[in-house]
């Protein structure tokens, strides 16, 4: 059964067992939350992105299956995570034929989010998506579009690793280590692409730079 969180805007989650029923509990309950949030312009897409991932743990996880759904919102972006307990059927963009029944979920997220990723724990997967808000973050300094792209592409990379090696900015020293050696795998996995496409590594790397200090230089007198 759902356990419904108290209408606040502090970040909030729900438990639910996946079952085609549920689907609808939890869109009203994202519907009531958002209202009190005063995010109504989000409540469709944030529905319609609740569905497809819930729908995914109750078609490729099993009927039954617990599950949570947490929402949270750090001023820029509205963010929604849903956990199983199956880190093996990961989602995936699938081009669908047009006459297909399914397969579109996640080209659905993916059209109507800013971003989303999976994220891999040793017992469990957490698929997430985030959508702009329209405000700032709580610093009152607008999110980096750079970063966001980032962050984004460190969650895609860690699904090709193994789960104790899966990225989370929120897990202090030892998250950091873990992100910086992520950054790291990208950054020598573009190099060994370049060199195998006959590019000049120590060129393109010179251009990255310039740009990153020309970008910084920009938004100090920002």
């Amino acid at each position: 059964m759902i356990q419904e969180p108290c209408l606040t805007r502090q970040p909030w989650n729900v438990e639910f067992t996946a079952h085609p029923e549920e689907v609808a509990a939890l869109r009203r309950v994202v519907r009531r939350c958002l209202a009190a949030w005063n995010l109504h312009e989000l409540v469709d897409a944030a529905q319609l992105c609740v569905s497809e991932l819930v729908s995914n743990v109750v078609t490729h996880v099993g009927l039954g299956t617990p599950g949570s759904l947490a929402v949270s919102m750090n001023g820029a972006y509205l963010r929604i995570e849903v956990r199983d307990p199956d880190t093996r059927a990961l989602p995936t963009l699938v081009a669908a034929d047009v006459e297909a029944e399914g397969g579109r979920g996640m080209a659905l997220v993916e059209a109507l989010t800013d971003r989303w990723g999976v994220q891999l724990r040793e017992d469990h997967k957490v698929t997430w998506c985030e959508l702009a808000t329209g405000f700032t973050s709580p610093t009152g300094i607008t999110v980096d579009p750079a970063v966001a792209r980032a962050e984004a592409m460190l969650d895609m990379y860690a699904t090709l690793r193994p789960p104790t090696c899966s990225y989370d900015p929120g897990f202090g020293r030892v998250g950091r280590t873990v992100a910086e050696e992520s950054v790291i795998d990208v950054i020598t996995d573009f190099l060994r692409w370049l060199q195998a496409h006959g590019h000049d590594t120590d060129e393109v790397l010179d251009r990255a730079q310039s740009r990153s200090e020309v970008t910084l230089s920009g938004s100090r007198r920002c």
